[in-house]
C-alpha cells in the first residue's frame, strides 16, 4: 500500500462514511462547531458517534505520512485527516459531550439530593411519627412482659417489619391490624402521619449508591475540564477558538460543581442525623451505600401498610 493511496478497514470506513451523512455539513464547518464547543450546531448524540469514529493508533500511523491530493481520498480518510490537524481530539470531544449535558446532569442529581435531604427533615420532624414509634415500643414491652425484653427502651428499625409478620394465635390478625386498630380508638389523628412524609416515597427508590456515584462523575468531568485546557495550552492556533470557550465553561460550570459538593455534603450530614435519631449507627448506614436506601425503604413500607 503506497503513501499516496491509504485505505482504511471497509467496514469501518463505509460506518463512518454513514455517520458523516448524518450530521449532514461539510468537514470544516463540522470541526469548527466541534472546536467552539457549539451545541447549536452538534447535539449530543452527534458528539457521541464522533468519539466512537475518531481514528485509532492503528489509523491515524497509516494516514500520518500521506502526501498526496486529500480529494483522492474516501470520505472516512479525509475525515480522519481533519480530527489528526488537532492535538488530543478525542479528548476535546469527550470534554464537548460533558459540557452538553452538564447542566442536565446538575440538575438532576441536586433534585435528587434535595429529596433526600427532605425525606430525612421530614421524618426527623413528624411529632405524629414519633408517637407511633413510641407506641410500637409499648406494643413490644407488653407482649414481651417478663422477660428481659419486656423492658425495651427502643428498637432497632427492622423490627417495624415484623409487625406484619407477627399474628395472634389461630388469628389473621397481625401486630399492624392491632397497633391501627389502638391507634384509631385513641388518636385517630395519628393515622394521617404520611401527609408528614411526602418525600418519603421518592426519596425510598432513588439508588443512593448510583447517586453518589453521578455526583463523583461530574466531579471528574469538571477536574478532565481542567486537564484539558491546560494541556491545549500548547496546541497552537487551531484550539484557540476551544480554549477561549472552555475557559468561559470552567468559570461558569465551576461554582455549580462547588455548590453540589456541598449540597452532598450536607444531604450525608442529615443522613447521618437520621441514623442517629433512629438509634442507628451512621457507620453501618453511610449515605452513599445501600444500607441507608434500605432504612428509607422501611420507612416507605411503613408508611404504606397504614
Amino acid at each position: 500500500m503506497s503513501l499516496e493511496n491509504p485505505q482504511m478497514d471497509i467496514r469501518r470506513a463505509n460506518n463512518t462514511e454513514i455517520m458523516l451523512t448524518k450530521i449532514k455539513m461539510p468537514l470544516s464547518e463540522m470541526m469548527s462547531a466541534a472546536l467552539a464547543l457549539d451545541d447549536s450546531v452538534l447535539d449530543a448524540d452527534q458528539v457521541e458517534n464522533l468519539i466512537k469514529f475518531c481514528p485509532t493508533k492503528e489509523e491515524m500511523e497509516l494516514l500520518k505520512n500521506f502526501t498526496g491530493d486529500k480529494e483522492t481520498l474516501g470520505k472516512c480518510e479525509q475525515f480522519f485527516l481533519e480530527l489528526m490537524k488537532v492535538p488530543r481530539i478525542e479528548s476535546k470531544f469527550r470534554i464537548f459531550a460533558f459540557k452538553i449535558q452538564f447542566q442536565t446532569q446538575i440538575r438532576d442529581v441536586r433534585k435528587n439530593l434535595l429529596t433526600v435531604a427532605s425525606a430525612c427533615e421530614e421524618l426527623r420532624g413528624s411529632e405524629k411519627l414519633k408517637v407511633i414509634m413510641k407506641n410500637i415500643l409499648l406494643i413490644g414491652n407488653t407482649l414481651n412482659e417478663g422477660t428481659p425484653r419486656g423492658q425495651a427502651v427502643g428498637f432497632r428499625l427492622d423490627s417495624i417489619l415484623k409487625l406484619v409478620e407477627t399474628r395472634a394465635t389461630s388469628s389473621r390478625t397481625t401486630l399492624m391490624h392491632f397497633l391501627c386498630k389502638s391507634l384509631a380508638g385513641k388518636s385517630p389523628e395519628l393515622l394521617d402521619f404520611h401527609e408528614d412524609l411526602v418525600s418519603l416515597e421518592a426519596a425510598s427508590k432513588l439508588q443512593l449508591k448510583a447517586l453518589a456515584e453521578e455526583q463523583q462523575a461530574v466531579v471528574k468531568g469538571l477536574e478532565k475540564v481542567e486537564q484539558e485546557l491546560t494541556a491545549s495550552e500548547s496546541d497552537g492556533p487551531v484550539s484557540d477558538v476551544f480554549r477561549k470557550t472552555l475557559k468561559e465553561f470552567l468559570d461558569d460550570s465551576g461554582a455549580d460543581v462547588r455548590a453540589l459538593s456541598a449540597l452532598y455534603a450536607d444531604v450525608g450530614r442529615s443522613a447521618d442525623a437520621l441514623s442517629l435519631y433512629f438509634g442507628e449507627d451512621p457507620a453501618k448506614y453511610p449515605f452513599e451505600q445501600g444500607n441507608f436506601h434500605a432504612k428509607l425503604s422501611i420507612e416507605s413500607v411503613y408508611v404504606r401498610w397504614f
